[in-house]
C-alpha cells in the first residue's frame, strides 16, 4: 500500500478516533446533567441539559463510524471464515481473497456513489437538525470521502500493494 494510502487511514481512524471521544465527552456532560437535574428537582431548581445533544450525536457519530472503516480494511480487521479457507489450495485461497476484495471496493464505491444523492438532496431540501438547526449535507463528507478511501484500499490490496500490517 503506498505512503499516502497508509496515512490517510491512519489519519481518518485518529479523527474518528477523536470524534467519538468528543461524543463521548458530550454524552457524559449530558447525563451528569441529568442526574444534577434530579437532584436540583429535589430542591425546587433545575439543571439543564445540552441543547441539540441528540442532533450532535446523530451527526457526528454518522461520520466517525464510516471514517475507521479504511484503517479496518487496511488491517484486514473484517471478519474472515478461515477455518474452510485454510483447507483450500494456497491458488483457490488467494482467488478468494482477490474475489472478496474486488466486491468489497464495489461495496464500497456503490455506497458512496448513493451517499452522494443523499447529500445532495438534503442540500436540495435545505435539511437541518431539529434543534440546532445545521445543515446536515455537510456531515455526509466524511462518509463518502471514507467510503471511497476503504474501496482505494481494498483494489490497492488486489494489485498486491498491501501486506497485512
Amino acid at each position: 500500500m503506498t505512503t499516502m494510502i497508509r496515512r490517510l487511514t491512519d489519519g481518518f481512524a485518529v479523527l474518528g478516533g477523536v470524534i467519538l471521544l468528543i461524543i463521548v465527552a458530550v454524552t457524559t456532560t449530558n447525563t451528569a446533567a441529568f442526574i444534577l437535574d434530579r437532584i436540583a428537582g429535589l430542591f425546587g431548581t433545575d439543571v439543564s441539559g445540552l441543547p441539540g445533544y441528540e442532533d450532535f450525536v446523530q451527526l457526528a457519530i454518522s461520520g466517525a463510524a464510516l471514517m475507521v472503516f479504511p484503517y479496518c480494511q487496511a488491517k484486514r480487521g473484517h471478519v474472515a471464515v478461515e477455518l474452510f479457507m485454510d483447507r483450500l489450495p494456497q491458488i483457490l485461497q488467494r482467488a478468494f481473497d482477490k474475489l472478496w476484495l474486488t466486491c468489497t471496493a464495489a461495496v464500497a464505491l456503490f455506497l458512496a456513489y448513493w451517499m452522494v444523492f443523499g447529500l445532495l438532496e438534503a442540500r436540495a431540501d435545505g435539511a437541518v437538525t431539529s434543534v440546532l438547526g445545521w445543515a446536515i449535507w455537510p456531515f455526509y463528507l466524511p462518509g463518502i470521502a471514507s467510503m471511497i478511501l476503504w474501496a482505494l484500499v481494498a483494489a490497492t490490496q488486489i494489485t498486491g500493494g498491501a501486506q497485512d500490517a
